[in-house]
């Protein structure tokens, strides 16, 4: 029998996240960790809110996971984000040891991939799992911000 529990539908659970932020006036990117199909963690940008540069989705989720396990590392564990981690996100990634990372839209810019940050040598990533919606997400929300300035 095959899994319905799939990259696809726990990002789609991530892009609900990512659409409350968008709702608050933060930059729409959600975040989940999961281990063995359950949900232990669910967090999205927060540095409007806290004032915090580093309140991005992915650290929040991090901490939400890592309180939730009881210890620091995430092995076992898969985050699913809906933009490519940036370089302060893929730190603390590496240092939690996550087995995997999935994220949807890329950021060519401000993405760890480009920057060629180091995430462990154990962590896998895929990257492009519903990236259009991720995408569109986004877009949405910075011409929405531009036509408010």
């Amino acid at each position: 029998m095959e899994n319905p529990f799939d990259d696809t539908y726990f990002m789609k659970k991530a892009l609900q996240e990512a659409e409350e932020a968008f709702e608050k006036g933060e930059i729409p990117v959600g975040a989940l960790v999961v281990i063995n199909d359950r949900v232990i963690a669910r967090a999205h940008n927060l540095t409007e809110l806290l004032n915090d540069v580093t309140a991005h989705a992915e650290m929040q989720a991090i901490t939400a996971a890592a309180n939730f396990l009881g210890g620091k590392y995430l092995t076992n564990c898969t985050l699913y984000v809906t933009l490519e981690p940036c370089q302060m996100c893929a730190g603390a990634l590496y240092w939690s040891q996550i087995s995997k990372i999935v994220y949807g839209a890329r950021d060519e810019e401000r993405g760890c991939i480009n920057l060629k940050t180091k995430l462990h040598p154990k962590t896998k990533i895929v990257g492009g799992v519903l990236a259009n919606e991720a995408s569109d997400l986004l877009k949405r929300f910075f011409i929405q911000k531009r036509n408010l300035n």
